[in-house]
């Protein structure tokens, strides 16, 4: 039988625990889980988990990781929801730019320096489509 993986705080080494969401939401949680460092709120890492499963969103992250993160996602989520890439185009798009596989493109796997560049190259890319779709407007 595979033996459970635990999951580990990248800031602290504390081992993260499955918990309810509105332990770190409150009442505005909605439901879902999340995965929190053990040694929650001294550390205050923690992450999100898939709804309906047990599965991490990504990897632990501490207040300016996940405030970066949701940068990121609301520039490069620009990219499809405009309609210049379809949204799995601008998934491939990321692993083609970063040379990561397409496991390995999500930004809630970034640390700080990926989320930099990911909003980077997303700024750029959206810059670089605006001429043509007021043009075509």
């Amino acid at each position: 039988m595979k033996q459970k993986k635990s999951i580990r705080c990248p800031y602290c080494g504390g081992t993260a625990i499955l918990r309810d969401a509105s332990f770190v939401y409150g009442e505005k949680s909605y439901g879902g889980k999340v995965y929190v460092c053990s040694n929650y709120p001294k550390c205050d890492a923690y992450v999100g988990v898939h709804p309906g499963t047990r599965i991490p969103k990504g990897t632990l992250a501490d207040q300016e990781l996940r405030k970066k993160r949701m940068l990121a996602h609301q520039i490069f989520d620009q990219i499809w929801l405009r309609g210049i890439l379809s949204r799995p185009d601008a998934y491939h798009w990321i692993a083609d730019k970063f040379c990561l596989s397409d496991e390995q493109a999500h930004i809630g796997m970034f640390g700080n320096y990926m989320c930099d560049q990911v909003i980077r190259e997303s700024k750029k890319l959206l810059a670089n489509q605006r001429p043509r779709l007021q043009a075509a407007g």
